[in-house]
């Protein structure tokens, strides 16, 4: 009598997973609320299946070699989908995307810089993603890795439309993979059916000089032309005050001192014009007078919708540390927040080698 319960248990178990698969016992993701039977504003309409193709990850790794995605958590983002459109910008559509975070995806290919002897610290990493069609972004290495919130950042294998609810507004649905940069206010890194990921360090050779702790002006490039230079932060910009628990990745605790500055973006935008050039492939070098540096995309400084803005900050003349540093919000740890700062580089066209400054 035993054995035939124990078959008929086994039976009903195995019955009970065909009928409900894993992914759905443990997410309820692919469950549509058509009754608006809970408070989740984001499972009402259908999901969509994106079609997928082979990406490979290569360039200053280890172990380069093709991305698996089997064994990695499924991330969820929401998004509002606009692109510039002329002087003005287009909305697209809102949407809840599903898929595997950058974080996650590169988080087994182990960085080997190309500049490692020069300048170990990661904070000077970003990738570039393309696909076969020749488009391109660009992401740091800081906001992969170091954002208060993770995995924001997602490769997309599933999209679902956010539908207004008086309206019944429909989107156009995509049908493949896409990247998907929740941060961005516009959209436009959002490329789609990416093929390569590659790891790179910033070409730029810089001389460093851990006695050199000041600098008594910034100046500011584009594509190698000096744009502008000041030894005080000029009085017709807006400061903004942000308090702050800074905190070092080796270090820990620095101090819990709000920093007041201006925002980084203020300055920029009186000189580079926010394209899609510019946001897919600016990207933003930050260097001490010691040559340490630290990478960033033009888009997660000027382009963001969540107000974690990079304040640059006077800390005053002739202090240690000084004059000026770059205060990063959005990330967890203070390792991009060059203090001694004299360089600002804005490269449209992606770095390229050029003599030490």
């Amino acid at each position: 009598m035993k054995p035939i319960l124990i078959f008929i248990f086994i039976a009903f178990i195995m019955t009970s997973c065909m009928n409900n698969p894993p992914e759905q016992l443990a997410t309820n993701e692919n469950t549509r609320d058509t009754a608006d039977l809970t408070n989740d504003f984001y499972d009402n309409e259908p999901v969509h299946e994106l079609v997928i193709g082979e990406i490979m990850v290569n360039g200053e790794v280890r172990n380069p070699g093709k991305v698996e995605l089997g064994s990695l958590p499924l991330r969820s983002v929401i998004v509002k989908e606009t692109l510039l459109s002329g002087d003005t910008n287009r909305f697209v559509g809102a949407y809840r995307y599903d898929g595997y975070s950058l974080y996650d995806i590169l988080d087994r290919f182990i960085p080997d810089k190309a500049n490692k002897e020069e300048f170990p610290p990661i904070i000077d990493l970003y990738v570039e993603i393309s696909n076969q069609a020749g488009e391109k972004a660009l992401f740091s290495w800081g906001e992969i890795y170091y954002p208060v919130y993770r995995h924001q950042i997602i490769l997309a294998t599933r999209v679902m439309e956010i539908v207004p609810s008086k309206t019944k507004d429909h989107w156009p649905v995509p049908s493949a993979s896409r990247i998907v940069a929740a941060p961005d206010l516009i959209t436009e890194r959002n490329i789609s059916d990416p093929s390569t990921i590659t790891v790179k360090s910033l070409s730029r050779s810089f001389t460093v000089d851990r006695d050199k702790n000041y600098s008594g002006a910034v100046s500011f490039y584009s594509n190698d032309s000096l744009l502008l230079s000041f030894s005080s932060l000029p009085a017709d910009w807006h400061p903004v005050t942000y308090p702050t628990i800074f905190y070092g990745r080796g270090r820990g605790i620095h101090s819990v001192t709000p920093f007041a500055g201006i925002m980084l973006k203020d300055i920029l935008h009186t000189f580079i014009p926010v394209d899609r050039t510019a946001l897919r492939s600016g990207l933003v070098i930050i260097k001490g007078i010691d040559g340490y540096r630290s990478a960033f995309t033009l888009s997660e400084i000027m382009n963001r919708n969540d107000q974690s803005e990079a304040i640059l900050v006077d800390v005053g003349e002739g202090k240690e540390g000084g004059r000026f540093r770059l205060f990063t919000s959005a990330d967890f740890f203070s390792d991009r927040a060059v203090f001694a700062l004299e360089t600002i580089l804005i490269d449209i066209r992606g770095p390229v080698p050029v003599d030490s400054r």
